[in-house]
């Protein structure tokens, strides 16, 4: 069972602190960049990322269940809070598979292409889903990628996370 517990934390840490680690670090850091090197930038970041991501939800699914049949006995010996933990976790997923399968392979295809402006305009992840942004902690991927975000206020931000 710890050996579960551990790499259920692990997996978590790996793919928040991936996310937080690009909105909080690395878009700060690349916002000064010209357009075409910071949209290359984020390509090869998102290229790296998002095979720990797949590797983290996975063992997230694994890890979890196991736990759940091993520890409770199945969803009917879990508590409320274990429920409440699997569907974030599968509101999470859905929405990098949307984001994976959607905007990123339209982003990834215009910077190989070496289309920027293509590139910039399709985001690549401008997710718009407001209400569940600040819960799930997905604000990172609606941000991190504007296609300017010097020109990105504060306004602008709330009312995306704010307007249903």
């Amino acid at each position: 069972m710890a050996l579960l517990i551990a790499l259920h934390i692990l997996a978590a840490v790996v793919w928040v602190g991936g996310m937080f680690f690009a909105y909080m670090v690395l878009r700060p850091s690349a916002g000064p960049l010209e357009p075409e090197t910071r949209l290359a930038l984020w390509h090869g970041v998102f290229r790296r990322f998002f095979p720990w991501v797949w590797l983290s939800i996975v063992v997230l699914l694994a890890s979890g269940y196991g736990m759940m049949f091993l520890d409770f006995g199945g969803f009917a010996g879990a508590g409320l809070y274990i429920h409440a933990m699997q569907g974030i976790g599968i509101v999470m997923m859905l929405l990098f598979l949307h984001l994976f399968f959607v905007p990123w392979r339209r982003f990834s295809d215009a910077v190989e292409k070496r289309h920027f402006p293509e590139a910039a305009k399709t985001g690549p992840v401008r997710l718009e889903y407001p209400p569940t942004q600040p819960l799930l902690n997905i604000a990172p991927y609606d941000l991190m990628l504007y296609n300017d975000p010097r020109n990105l206020d504060m306004n602008t931000i709330y009312s995306r996370m704010l307007v249903c």
